[in-house]
C-alpha cells in the first residue's frame, strides 16, 4: 500500500470551508497591547514576529506579549475569551498564583483556564444535591507511556492519600488522579515532580503527551520511535518556567535535553521563534487549541496514528537501520452534536523527511498552525479545521516555509495493525513484559493493591498503553509464574481468559465528574459489552472469538475515540446515545453517524439485526465495520426495520 495513497477515508463534507477569506491569509496574527507598565520591550524581525526582553520574573500580569503581529495594520481580528486570558497571564501564572492562596475551595474562571496547562482540569461531584463539592483532576504526562518504578508508586500512594482511592489510565499513556482538593493540590504537584513525573502540558492549548508504542521492544526502530518521542515531547515543552515556579517555588527539574533538542529549538533561521521570548515556540498565546502526536512504526498502529494533529512513521531501510519519516496531519476526534461544520477527522500523508530532520519539520508545523490557526471560536480551532479548509497543499507549501526544505514523497508502508501487547512477550535483551488489560483504564481495589506489590517487589518500570492498559516491563523468566499467578488471583488475566470485546473496549469516564458528560460511558460500558456478548451467544450464534471494536464516550468530544470504532456510542442525551459505524479493527477508516437518540435501553433493537446480517451476509475475513460500510446506512435501516429476530 502506497502511504501518499492509502486507503485512509474520511466523511464527505469533511472539507467545509470555515474559514473566511481574510481568516485564511493570517488568522494567527494577533495585535500587541501597549502600555507604560511594560514588562517587555518587543521588537518585531523581518517575518513579523514580536521579540521580547523579559526585564522581571514577577507573577504580576503584563500588558505587553510577545505574540505575532502583522507587517501591516489590519483590522482586529476577533479573539476567544481564553486568549485574552493567556495574553494576560504572564505565561501562565496570573491570576492562578493569587487564587491557589485563597481559602475557597475552587478557582475563579480565568484561572481555570490556567490550570490546565498545569495539567490540571477543576471538577465538581455532578451528582451531589445542595452545593458544589469542588475538587481537581491531574492528568500526568508521560511520553511514550513511559512510567519509572519510583513515580508509579508515588502515583499509587498518592491515590490513596489525596484521590479517590483508584488510578485511571487514559488512551493517551498517562496517569489521572481524581478528587485532589485544592489545598492539597501544591503537594500533589510536587511529590510528582519530585520524583520523576510530570504534568506540564498534559492539558491546556500546547502540545499533550507524545504517544509511540508501548511495548518495551529491543528492536532498532521501536527504540529510535520512542526516542523521537521523548524528543518531540521536549523540543514542545514550555520554557518559561511557570510550572516550577507554581509548585516547587522555582526549583527546576528538567533532565538535561540532548543537544539536537536544543539546537532545533533555539534556530530561528526561517522565522519561527519569538526571539528572545522565554517561550520561543509558544509565545504568549501558545497553541490555538490543543495539539496531539504520535509517533510508530511500520503495521503498529497501536497509537491510533491517524487521530493525531501530526502522525510520525519511522521508516527504516533493508537492513532494519531508521533512514527517516512519513508525516501525516490534520487528523482530530472533537465535534459538536448538531453542528455539521464541525466534525472528526483523518490526518492525511504529508511527505517524508530525514530523520536529522524529524525536529525541524514538526516545529514548523506546530509553527503553522499557531500563526494559521482560528483563535477566534475555539470549536474550529484545531489544526484539522485549517488543513481541511486549506487543502493539504496549500497547508505543505506554508509549512515548507518555515521548514526551509521541499518534503520528499511519502515512502511506501505496508498496511496497519492493531496491536495491544497483551500477556508475555520477549522483549529482545534476554527480559520478558506482561502486558495486562484494565477495564477503562481503572485501577483500583485488589487490582491497585496487588499491581502495587509486584511493581514494589520485583523493581518493574511499566508502560500505559493508548488503549488503556499496563505493561510491566524488564521480567526475569524466573519471576513469570510467580507474578501470573498473584496477578491472576487479582483479576489481572492473561488474555485467553479476557473477553475480546473487553480487550479492544474503550470509554472515557464521563460521570459524575467530567463537567462535559452528557450521559454514562465509563460506568455503562461493562453492561454493554455484556449485552452484546449476550447478543453475540445466545440470538445471532457468533463464535466467541469473534469480536467488534467499541467505544463509548459521554460527550461528542471523542476522548476515547469513538468515531474510529467498528461501533461507536457517542452521548447526546440521558441515557442516550448517537449510533457510529465503518471504523475498522485496525483503525484506519473514520465511522459516520448512523442513528441518533438511541436509548440504552433500546440498543438490542439497533444491534442485534446489525450482528445478524453481520454472520449471515458478510463476505469471507469482512470486519463488521466493513459489513457496515460495503451495505450502506440505508440498506442497513431497512434491516433493523424488517429485522423478525435471528436463531435462538
Amino acid at each position: 500500500m502506497s502511504s501518499s495513497s492509502s486507503s485512509f477515508r474520511s466523511p464527505a463534507g469533511a472539507a467545509a470551508t470555515l474559514f473566511s477569506s481574510d481568516q485564511k491569509i493570517r488568522l494567527g496574527r494577533l495585535d500587541v497591547l501597549r502600555s507604560s507598565h511594560s514588562a517587555f520591550l518587543g521588537r518585531r524581525n523581518p517575518r513579523g514576529v514580536v521579540s521580547v526582553h523579559p526585564s522581571s520574573s514577577s507573577s504580576s500580569p503584563s500588558p505587553i506579549q510577545a505574540v505575532s503581529t502583522p507587517s501591516k495594520p489590519e483590522a482586529a481580528t476577533k479573539r476567544s475569551k481564553v486568549e485574552i486570558i493567556k495574553e494576560k497571564s504572564n505565561f501562565i501564572r496570573y491570576p492562578l498564583n493569587e487564587e491557589l492562596l485563597t481559602e475557597a475551595p475552587n478557582v475563579n474562571e480565568s484561572a481555570v483556564q490556567l490550570i490546565k496547562f498545569h495539567g490540571s482540569y477543576q471538577q465538581y461531584n455532578r451528582e451531589e444535591r445542595g452545593g458544589r463539592s469542588y475538587s481537581f483532576m491531574l492528568r500526568t504526562k508521560n511520553p511514550s507511556g513511559k512510567v519509572p518504578n519510583q513515580l508509579y508508586l508515588t502515583m499509587d500512594d498518592l491515590a490513596d492519600e489525596f484521590g479517590i482511592g483508584t488510578l485511571r489510565l487514559t488512551t493517551r499513556q498517562t496517569f489521572q488522579l481524581h478528587g485532589v482538593l485544592k489545598q492539597n493540590l501544591k503537594t500533589v504537584m510536587s511529590s510528582i515532580i519530585r520524583n520523576m513525573g510530570s504534568t506540564l502540558g498534559a492539558c491546556g492549548d500546547l502540545n499533550r503527551n507524545v504517544l509511540a508504542p508501548a511495548a518495551p521492544y529491543v528492536k532498532k526502530d521501536y527504540l529510535f520511535a520512542q526516542e523521537t518521542a521523548d524528543n518531540i515531547a521536549a523540543l514542545l515543552s514550555p520554557q518559561s518556567g511557570f510550572y516550577y515556579d507554581m509548585w516547587v517555588d522555582g526549583e527546576q527539574f528538567m533532565t538535561a535535553e540532548p543537544p539536537e533538542v536544543v539546537k532545533a529549538r533555539n534556530d530561528n533561521s526561517h522565522g519561527t521563534n519569538f526571539v528572545d521570548s522565554p517561550e520561543p515556540i509558544y509565545g504568549t498565546q501558545f497553541l490555538p487549541r490543543k495539539f496531539k502526536v504520535a509517533v510508530t512504526v511500520p503495521t503498529d498502529n497501536s497509537v491510533d496514528l491517524l487521530t493525531n494533529d501530526i502522525g510520525v512513521v519511522v521508516v527504516s531501510d533493508e537492513n532494519g537501520e531508521p533512514q527517516g519519516f512519513n508525516l501525516y496531519v490534520g487528523g482530530g476526534m472533537g465535534r459538536t452534536h448538531r453542528m455539521e461544520s464541525t466534525f472528526a477527522r483523518l490526518a492525511e500523508p504529508l511527505g517524508y523527511v530525514p530523520k536529522e530532520d524529524i525536529l525541524y519539520a514538526v516545529k514548523a508545523i506546530v509553527v503553522t498552525q499557531r500563526e494559521h490557526g482560528r483563535r477566534d471560536d475555539r470549536k474550529y480551532s484545531r489544526m484539522k479545521y485549517l488543513v481541511s479548509s486549506w487543502g493539504i497543499e496549500k497547508f505543505k507549501d506554508v509549512v515548507e516555509q518555515y521548514y526551509g526544505k521541499k518534503f520528499e514523497p511519502s515512502r511506501e508502508l505496508p498496511e496497519w495493525e492493531f496491536k495491544s501487547y497483551l500477556g508475555w512477550h520477549e522483549q529482545g535483551d534476554g527480559a520478558w513484559f506482561c502486558g495486562l488489560h484494565v477495564d477503562s483504564g481503572r485501577v483500583g481495589g485488589i487490582m491497585k493493591k496487588t499491581l502495587r506489590e509486584v511493581i514494589e517487589k520485583y523493581k518493574i518500570d511499566v508502560r500505559i498503553t493508548p488503549n488503556q492498559n499496563i505493561v510491566l516491563c524488564d521480567i526475569k523468566t524466573e519471576w513469570k509464574r510467580p507474578i501470573t499467578t498473584v496477578l491472576a488471583q487479582a483479576g489481572l488475566l492473561q488474555p485467553e481468559f479476557v473477553d475480546p470485546l473487553n480487550q479492544t473496549a474503550m470509554a472515557c469516564p464521563a460521570f459524575p465528574l467530567c463537567p462535559l458528560a452528557i450521559t454514562e460511558a465509563e460506568r455503562g460500558i461493562p453492561s454493554i459489552l455484556k449485552r452484546v456478548r449476550a447478543m453475540f451467544e445466545k440470538v445471532v450464534g457468533l463464535e466467541y472469538e469473534e469480536s467488534v471494536v467499541i467505544r463509548v464516550t459521554g460527550c461528542p468530544n471523542g476522548c476515547a475515540r469513538p468515531y474510529m470504532a467498528e461501533l461507536g456510542l457517542v452521548g447526546d442525551g440521558p441515557n442516550s446515545y448517537q449510533v457510529w459505524l465503518g471504523g475498522t479493527p485496525n483503525q484506519t477508516q473514520i465511522a459516520r453517524s448512523f442513528m441518533d437518540k438511541v436509548k440504552v435501553h433500546d440498543l438490542e433493537k439497533v444491534f442485534e439485526p446489525l450482528f445478524y446480517h453481520w454472520k449471515v451476509d458478510r463476505e469471507t475475513k469482512e470486519s463488521f465495520g466493513e459489513f457496515t460500510t460495503r451495505m450502506g446506512f440505508e440498506k442497513l435501516k431497512e434491516l433493523i426495520d424488517t429485522y423478525k429476530g435471528g436463531p435462538q
